[in-house]
């Protein structure tokens, strides 16, 4: 981490999605997706954003972006409030912050060509003159990204996986953003086109400085392209440290156990799988205290009363834990 201020701030950010009531329920049930996650992401970082599914982490960047409104806390980009944004305001944060999704098959619209789900956010931003300049741009955009000319005038069902998801990545550069949320940009790709899109990612945030939020289950994807790993556990972030360091010396008990459930492609190297007692809480009725506490091997009295604040252990180093925080 540089000394210059982060490119983006997240700060107690919390999303609620309010369920249907019954019939007879006086009050509607909450789901809390979201629950007090802050980190900061510095200019040219990778973040990754790790944990199992449902814990939050593509909910938290679908609030970034202000796709979703949050329920609640700032979101700071540029040293800007970008929280309360709307209209052209929030118009122009578009071209500064955009998404690869997950799915390359749902995330085309399978009527468009290539060359109009490019050059939409090109038209709509206004940064191509003519119809020239529009699909030269496209053109340039697909090169980037491995593809060919020739594709511009194909169909989203024309293309595999891995070329879809190309075709993503590209309709997110054709704006010139500063960063771009992954929301598992590789999880719906076979374990060879996975490398090959990771990467790209990789070559294209060296040659044009972006700023990724890489948001996975995976933790082995994660540690090949991040520099600093957060990770999740029902909407709350238990961990947040290098890479590197995350990896070889985890200080929270859930980090701990997602880790050694990573296999090691070295026979002669033994790793203690730790097996976690029970299932992950329900988010409508999450437990007071650390929510972690109830499948935790570590958990004193007080970690059922008191929520743990994220400290710094050690420089760079933040635990969510009352036992080794």
């Amino acid at each position: 981490m540089s000394d210059q201020p982060p490119l983006l701030s997240v700060r107690a950010l919390r999303k609620d999605f309010p369920l249907k009531a019954g019939l007879f329920a006086r009050d509607a049930p909450v789901v809390h997706a979201v629950d007090g996650v802050s980190f900061d992401i510095a200019a040219g970082e990778t973040l990754g954003l790790v944990g199992e599914s449902g814990c939050g982490k593509s909910t938290t960047g679908r609030c970034i972006l202000r796709l979703i409104t949050l329920s609640s806390g700032e979101i700071w980009f540029q040293g800007r409030d970008v929280t309360n944004l709307e209209g052209e305001e929030l118009r122009g944060l578009r071209r500064d912050m955009q998404i690869i999704f997950q799915d390359p098959f749902a995330s085309l619209n399978p009527r468009h060509t290539v060359r109009s789900i490019i050059g939409e956010a090109l038209i709509i931003h206004r940064l191509a003159g003519n119809r020239r300049e529009l699909e030269d741009r496209v053109v340039e955009l697909l090169e980037t990204v491995g593809l060919q000319s020739d594709h511009l005038h194909r169909f989203p069902h024309e293309f595999s996986g891995g070329q879809r998801q190309r075709i993503g990545i590209a309709r997110a550069l054709a704006v010139q953003p500063k960063m771009i949320v992954c929301d598992e940009p590789v999880s719906a790709l076979d374990v060879s086109i996975q490398a090959q899109v990771i990467n790209l990612l990789e070559e294209l945030q060296e040659r044009l400085g972006l700023t990724y939020l890489f948001i996975a289950h995976d933790l082995s994807v994660v540690e090949h392209i991040s520099d600093r790993v957060a990770v999740m556990y029902l909407g709350r972030v238990m961990e947040i440290a290098p890479a590197d360091v995350l990896y070889d010396n985890p200080r929270h008990p859930y980090t701990e156990a997602l880790l050694s459930a990573v296999p090691i492609p070295d026979p002669q190297v033994k790793r203690r799988r730790i097996m976690l007692q029970g299932e992950v809480p329900n988010p409508i009725r999450p437990p007071p205290g650390c929510h972690f506490h109830p499948r935790c091997p570590l958990a004193e009295a007080r970690c059922s009363r008191e929520v743990p604040q994220l400290r710094q252990n050690t420089a760079g180093h933040w635990v969510a834990c009352h036992v080794r925080g």
